[in-house]
């Protein structure tokens, strides 16, 4: 970027954004997953990425991709409806489905030259869409028919999978069959590892397993790198390459990390053209206190006493974890084991590997335990 480039910018604006649910300007090492996904929005039916699953510990930016790739799906012409797993989830599904489609209803008999008859059809339809005798398939039957006068293909994404919830397994035993009828649908889920392998492993929801999974770990340092630098110059900065080595190393490749390194750095900043070491340096210190308060702190504070002693016996091992080795070294059962395993899988503070590695999920985690833990 020129100088003169840079001088019609405004610094004084932070782009950097550490707020939960806000969508940064540049995602960094989810270039590819957002090329892919939207190629798959511009071919339309047929391409696998339209059913994808993307997976991830605490802070690895699940929820911002989500509403990037809604944004995306709508800038190319889809209705794209965003919900969380919680009860109600599906009417919601409906009701922000109609309301973003509401516009098409006048363009429809416009496109389509089936005369006002059909109009009338699908103002018929769409009010019948709240008939409470209707169940939920036969009520996105209706939706569904309505967009595909107008071509329209339908997003659904789901934010904090569960498994456990009734409604989340009745979306996807109900999507697999709107797959099958040839609708222009798309279902786009994220959630911790474990309570995505527990709702891909159900019988009634086994069509998921055939769904593209993006696991969202930590980001390379050279994607890092590109992402500060492409947000700073973009913003109307530059940073220097010490610097930016230093905070590229303080992020340790986790997402929200990478958000606060470069919010307080940049605030650190104010005033100057460049970003300095000494800025840097600032940022990173504040960066660090806020990730321990926000994210280690309140995750600590929801352990157990059986969870903090399971962790405690897997700091033993510098790397990965035999879990077929915390019985005798906890002295606990077998059983004792699998039920505090199963809690902390479910809360995305460790995460299995193959043949039963045990590892924990959030970068920094296990360096802030060794502190707090005696």
């Amino acid at each position: 970027m020129s100088q003169a480039q840079r001088g019609k910018l405004n610094p004084s604006v932070n782009p950097f954004t550490p707020v939960f649910g806000k969508v940064p300007s540049y995602l960094a090492g989810r270039e590819r997953i957002i090329s892919d996904m939207i190629c798959a929005f511009e071919v339309g039916e047929g391409d696998p990425n339209l059913s994808s699953v993307f997976v991830g510990a605490r802070g690895t930016g699940k929820t911002a991709l989500l509403s990037r790739l809604a944004t995306e799906a709508s800038s190319r012409g889809w209705v794209a409806v965003s919900v969380t797993a919680v009860p109600g989830m599906l009417d919601d599904v409906v009701q922000r489905a109609a309301e973003q489609a509401a516009h098409l209803l006048e363009a429809a008999p416009k496109r389509k030259a089936t005369g006002i008859g059909v109009g009338r059809l699908v103002s018929v339809s769409w009010e019948n869409v709240a008939d409470p005798s209707l169940n939920w398939r036969s009520k996105m039957n209706l939706l569904l028919d309505q967009l595909a006068q107008t071509e329209t293909g339908l997003l659904i994404t789901v934010d904090e999978v569960n498994p456990h919830l009734d409604e989340m397994v009745q979306l996807a035993t109900t999507y697999q069959h709107f797959v099958r009828e040839g609708r222009k649908v798309a279902l786009l889920m994220a959630g911790l590892p474990y309570n995505v392998s527990v709702l891909l492993s159900g019988e009634s929801t086994s069509f998921l397993r055939r769904a593209f999974r993006h696991d969202l770990g930590s980001i390379p340092a050279h994607d890092i790198e590109e992402a500060f630098v492409v947000t700073i110059e973009g913003a109307g900065k530059a940073i220097e390459q010490a610097a930016l080595s230093r905070a590229v190393e303080a992020t340790g490749g986790f997402p929200f990390m990478y958000q606060l390194v470069g919010y307080r750095m940049w605030n650190a900043s104010r005033g100057e053209g460049v970003i300095t070491e000494k800025s840097v340096e600032a940022g990173v210190r504040l960066a660090q206190g806020e990730l321990r308060r926000q994210v280690f702190d309140a995750t600590f504070n929801e352990l157990s006493d059986g969870d903090v002693d399971f962790l405690r016996a897997m700091l033993a091992d510098e790397g990965e974890t035999d879990s077929s080795a915390l019985a005798s070294r906890l002295g606990k059962s077998s059983g004792h084991v699998s039920t505090y395993k199963k809690r902390l899988l479910e809360g995305g503070i460790i995460e299995e590997g193959l043949r039963g590695k045990l590892r924990f999920s959030l970068p920094g985690f296990r360096e802030y335990l060794e502190e707090v833990i005696e």
